[in-house]
């Protein structure tokens, strides 16, 4: 599976001259957790997390305790002062596989996606990865049949059990073959057995 198979198409996107607070309520409003920032030609120039907008925030309550000579500092005013530079990005075409990797081995909770010109094109999160992986057996044993019957294996009987995919009835080792990648191209099957 590639990225373009399960990224989000037409993120929610912001500039480095948005408000914080209209970031933070682009976040709350889409129930996501970063926002790729963009230069007006589409390029990722960076991104901005839940972390990254709260981190100078919210301050000590004034009602507490406060030893004398205490200043109070104003928070960041745009996303520019706050967003991660940094920035991790797939392409469309990245095996999906290295996105995992790049979203369980480092800190990045979401990818932004480019086209050969580096321009947004999607974003990719866990919360994504998880979805499909949550999948329910029902629904991935209708989709691996549907495909196995439009290759033309009718014969082919399929169950799948926590993500598993036991196929039997392949007429000879090219159909064995073809079942598996036709199943293992299915989001949230994890793992095929071809008899």
């Amino acid at each position: 599976m590639i990225v373009r198979d399960l990224m989000t198409t037409d993120p929610v996107s912001v500039r480095p001259s948005t408000k914080v607070k209209e970031a933070l309520a682009l976040l709350d409003e889409n129930d996501i957790t970063a926002l790729p920032v963009v230069t007006s030609d589409g390029k990722v120039r960076g991104v901005v997390s839940e972390a990254d907008l709260l981190r100078d925030l919210v301050d000590k309550d004034p009602r507490l305790m406060i030893p004398p000579g205490e200043t109070f500092l104003d928070g960041p005013h745009c996303v520019g002062d706050v967003m991660t530079t940094h920035v991790i990005t797939v392409h469309e075409e990245t095996d999906l596989a290295v996105a995992v990797d790049l979203v369980t081995s480092t800190a990045v909770k979401s990818l932004p996606v480019v086209d050969q010109h580096d321009r947004l094109v999607g974003m990719i999160s866990r919360r994504d990865i998880v979805r499909m992986l949550a999948r329910s057996d029902d629904l991935l044993e209708q989709e691996v049949d549907a495909l196995l019957v439009s290759a033309g294996m009718r014969d082919c009987l399929v169950d799948i059990k926590d993500g598993v995919a036991e196929i039997t009835g392949a007429a000879d080792h090219h159909e064995r073959i073809l079942a598996r990648v036709l199943a293992r191209a299915v989001p949230g099957i994890v793992e095929v057995h071809v008899a």
